[in-house]
């Protein structure tokens, strides 16, 4: 198992910049998969950005070139750097991170954080 906490988010302008905290109870090392959903009212929730085995990155199209997805190892912590934010980005983002359970491969949310973003 996995909890994971959230920090970071809030209100900013159109253009502006947020960075998001995701801790885990345990390290990161030993996640299969790790990193950032968003979900907007009345739309399904959507990946932003994660880390996948083999440290490959996958970053949504929507938010290329402006959200970067970092870690911190040694704080078993992932980032979301949020800049030039536009009204469509506002959403609550959910940190998730995948781990094996024998064959299977489990989801955990973290609680969510509000993102945003005002015109």
């Amino acid at each position: 198992q996995v909890q994971l906490v959230e920090s970071g988010g809030g209100s900013v302008q159109s253009g502006g910049s947020l960075r998001l905290s995701c801790e885990a109870s345990r390290s990161i090392f030993s996640i299969n998969a790790m990193g950032w959903y968003r979900q907007a009212p009345g739309k399904e929730r959507e990946l932003v950005a994660a880390f996948t085995s083999g440290s490959t990155t996958n970053i949504a199209d929507s938010v290329k070139g402006r959200f970067t997805l970092s870690r911190d190892n040694a704080k078993n912590t992932v980032y979301l750097q949020m800049n030039s934010l536009k009204p469509e980005d506002t959403a609550v983002y959910y940190c998730n991170a995948r781990l094996w359970a024998g064959s299977s491969l489990l989801n955990y949310w973290g609680q969510g954080t509000q993102v945003t973003v005002s015109s």
